[in-house]
């Protein structure tokens, strides 16, 4: 099996990856880089995964490969469209109190996720959207990194790209505590499916091409999320900086409860309509991946 491209080490290095990564080069990375490559251009490509699955890692390898490859590759993440703290406390107030909390559909600004894509279509610089999770805000338009357009290939990473809603009956029944709790009379829910069901189509409607990584299940999710966060606090002190930002464990399982209704429906009825599915152990391991083709 190849060893990877020259930079490799030093990807694995700088996002602290073990080196049977190179797994997910072998059997994941590169077959998709070749098919994208292959495919006629220019093409968005969904890359759709719960939290923690890697989709992140797996977007960065994939633009550094098709770049060796010799396409201009632009890279948008579904988490830097999170609509600011202001409007989410406004949908909070005028909506539901859970519209506070980023991350379900609805709590995006998909009219700026259009509007990046249109951009990334034609020639110029593009300055491509950036959300501060540790300021639960936007950043300032200053500080969005810049591309040169037009992009051969955009990758498009978050944890619902390309989801479909559910039907309206499924809706009824809550699927954990939080939504028991704190959505008695099931209008969250209905706002998020509803949200999903309109402006996200059309967004999700760019897409050429979907890509899933699939976890084994919820519960593993939500131990991958803890992970997350305790990498996210062991980087900042070492840099010195304030850890108020961050979640405690419990705070972590109520943020990923917002996702868990979500996150088993993606789970259980994408895989027959993607792309390609890359089908993921306990450990984020590869297992596998099926191409439709």
């Amino acid at each position: 099996m190849s060893q990877g491209p020259t930079w490799l080490a030093a990807f694995l290095a700088a996002e602290r990856l073990p080196p049977d990564y190179i797994d997910m080069l072998n059997l994941v990375a590169i077959p998709l880089a070749d098919q994208i490559a292959a495919a006629p251009g220019p093409i968005t490509v969904g890359l759709c995964g719960s939290q923690g699955s890697g989709k992140s890692t797996l977007a960065g390898v994939l633009s550094r490969l098709l770049a060796d490859r010799g396409l201009r590759v632009a890279t948008l993440s579904l988490d830097d469209l999170y609509l600011t703290r202001f409007e989410r406390q406004a949908l909070a107030r005028d909506v539901h109190p859970l519209l506070a909390t980023r991350g379900p559909p609805g709590t995006h600004d998909v009219a700026l996720g259009l509007d990046t894509l249109d951009a990334l279509t034609r020639p110029g610089q593009v300055a491509l959207p950036r959300f501060d999770k540790a300021r639960d805000n936007r950043s300032p338009e200053e500080a969005w990194d810049r591309v040169d357009a037009p992009s051969d290939v955009v990758l498009f990473e978050g944890w619902c790209v390309g989801a479909l809603p559910q039907d309206a009956a499924a809706l009824a029944t809550p699927v954990n505590a939080l939504e028991r709790e704190q959505d008695r009379d099931g209008i969250w829910r209905r706002y998020v499916n509803d949200a999903l069901a309109g402006a996200y189509q059309a967004l999700f409607g760019r897409l050429g091409r979907l890509v899933m990584l699939k976890a084994p299940g919820f519960d593993t999710v939500l131990n991958w999320r803890l992970e997350q966060e305790h990498k996210l606090r062991d980087r900042l002190r070492a840099a010195g900086k304030d850890l108020s930002a961050t979640m405690s464990d419990d705070g972590v399982a109520t943020f990923i409860a917002h996702y868990e209704r979500l996150t088993r429906h993606i789970l259980a009825e994408m895989p027959a309509r993607a792309d390609a599915v890359v089908r993921l152990d306990a450990e984020r391991r590869p297992l596998g991946m099926q191409t439709i083709s």
